[in-house]
Parts: C-alpha cells; structure tokens; sequence
C-alpha cells in the first residue's frame, strides 16, 4: 500500500515538472501559463524601446544639458586631451598629486608598473610585448604599428594620448575603457620600450656600465699555427698575451 503512494506521488511530481518546465523553448498560439516568470515583466524601459511614460513616447532619454560624465574632465587640458591650447600636441608626462582620493600621478617604479600592466592587456595582444607590432593578432592579419619604428619614436606623447583615446585607422579608441592616468601611464611604458630596443652602453648608471664591462667575455678566436713549419694545434681563447 505504501509502495503504491510512493509511486503515484512520484509520478505527480513528474507530470508538475513536466508541465512547469518540459515545454519551455516551445512556441503556442496562446500564451502559456507562468509559474514562475523569471522576472521576464519588469516595470523598466528597455534600450530603443517606446515608453508612454514620456511626452515624445521615447524610452532612452538624452542627457540633461550640462550633464559631465564621472571621468569626464571639467577643463579639458593637456591632461585630458594630449594638447596645449588645444591646437598642438604636447609633450612629456602630466604629473600631479592625489586627486579626490586617487593614486597621484608619477614617474615612479610604481606608475611604470601600472603602465606595464595595463599595456599587457589592452594593446600587447597587437602591438606585442616588445612594442614591435607583433603581437598574437599578427598572425591573424591584422598588422599593428611597431613603436619602435622611427615615425612613432619621434611621435609626440600628446599625439599619442589621442590615439589612445580616440583610435586611429584599425585601432579603436579605449577612452571609455582606459582612465586618463592610466593612459598616460602605458606612454611612459611605451617610451621605455622605446629605449630599451634602442639603449647604448652611455644611457647605463657608471655602476652599471662597470658590471657590463666586467660580464664581457675576452675575444675567443680558433687559430691554426705554425712552429717551424710543424703543425702544433690549434689554439682558443684571448689573444692578447699570446703575440
């Protein structure tokens, strides 16, 4: 007896699944009954939909006039723009203390970091790590400028900015996705990218140009010689005290 309402109480159960769940995805002339709605009725407006609520019956609503944006700048400066008077662009890193609780802005081990960081993840998968337009997508067809080529070292750090910002040719702007400083950070990464495919042994610390000197390793050549026209062997290592 018992067994019997066990089995009938699972079946019950199997046709309430069925009848709630088994026929989502299916199309009806009627609409179904909802159990559960899954919040698909919601009193919103949805993106390009109408809306009644509104006199024009449009449900995306234009800023209020004198609407800023939170990362939008008050001033737009050479901070915030790469130019200076709005005419041409400037050069060199806009540095400035902590703002409303922000990290400040410096040349710092810190800053240049950042700068690394957020280079690896918005531009090295095309300009690649070294800077040299070979990232991942290049083998892909798509070709990214090479920092390292001489139009883009000698390229303004304002020009630069706005290429960020605002993309050029293929390259979509990250204005909406890279903050101000943040920007101005991965162009400091750049420009030690820069140097370091181009550094000369003068742009190292004397410290440093000393530990270079001392890593050299003497000149190794392989010599077959002569010692009254006797074959000796041959002979490697440094020369210098040999002749």
């Amino acid at each position: 007896m018992k067994m019997r309402y066990f089995n009938l109480a699972v079946l019950i159960a199997a046709i309430a699944v069925v009848a709630m769940a088994g026929f989502r995805g299916h199309h009806f002339r009627k609409p179904p009954f909802e159990i559960f709605p899954d919040m698909n009725y919601q009193a919103k407006v949805k993106d390009q939909q109408a809306s009644d609520f509104f006199a024009d019956g449009v449900a995306s609503r234009p800023p209020i006039p004198g609407t800023v944006a939170e990362e939008m700048p008050a001033v737009i400066d050479y901070w915030a723009s790469g130019k200076f008077d709005g005419s041409h662009w400037g050069d060199g890193i806009p540095v400035h203390p902590s703002l409303n609780g922000e990290r400040p802005l410096e040349i710092s081990d810190a800053d240049m970091a950042r700068g690394r960081e957020r280079y690896s993840i918005n531009c090295a998968v095309c300009h690649g790590a070294a800077g040299d337009g070979k990232g991942i997508t290049s083998q892909y067809g798509i070709n990214a400028t090479s920092y390292q080529s001489d139009r883009l070292r000698a390229m303004s750090d304002g020009e630069i900015f706005n290429t960020i910002t605002n993309g050029k040719g293929q390259m979509l702007g990250y204005g909406y996705n890279i903050t101000i400083d943040d920007r101005w950070r991965i162009i400091m990464y750049i420009r030690a990218l820069q140097h370091s495919q181009n550094a000369t042994l003068q742009d190292a610390s004397p410290e440093e140009q000393s530990d270079l000197n001392k890593a050299k390793k003497p000149a190794t050549t392989i010599i077959k010689y002569l010692d009254k026209k006797t074959i000796v062997g041959w002979y490697e290592g440094d020369l210098s005290n040999q002749f």
